[in-house]
């Protein structure tokens, strides 16, 4: 994958793909009301003067939403597309939602199953795809 299509790793990042390596689906979680908080940010929406905690969580959650791109697209993604882009409601708090794509395991490819067999509703869990050492991406795959 090209470097340029690559999330950035900063000092608030970082955490978060750190646990992704590890196996662990981490988000900020705000000291002060105990509300989680993604993507990764420096400062608590909810409470601007509380510190944000790392919190790993189970990695469950329900399909919330559903896309499925077509070209005309990046050339890294026309080459697979039609794809899925799913957004998954956490279960932990179902306000916090995650992107991905729905994939039938580790490694799978984006464009392996077909967009028309997949349920807004439908329980996923996470898995993580190395892109390199220090990125692994979070995906879903069906629960």
């Amino acid at each position: 994958m090209s470097d340029w299509l690559l999330p950035p790793l900063n000092e608030w990042t970082r955490p978060f793909y750190e646990g992704c390596r590890a196996g662990e689906l981490r988000v900020q979680r705000c000291s002060g009301t105990g509300r989680f908080v993604f993507p990764p940010r420096p400062f608590s929406p909810f409470a601007p003067h509380a510190p944000l905690e790392w919190t790993a969580l189970s990695g469950r959650g329900t399909i919330w939403s559903l896309v499925v791109p077509h070209p005309p697209l990046l050339p890294a993604y026309a080459a697979v597309a039609p794809y899925n882009v799913i957004a998954v409601a956490l279960d932990e708090d179902p306000s916090v939602r995650l992107i991905g794509n729905l994939v039938s395991g580790p490694g799978g490819a984006i464009d392996e199953l077909d967009p028309a067999g997949i349920r807004i509703g439908d329980p996923v869990r996470v898995v993580f795809d190395p892109l390199n050492d220090e990125i692994h991406l979070p995906r879903w795959v069906p629960a």
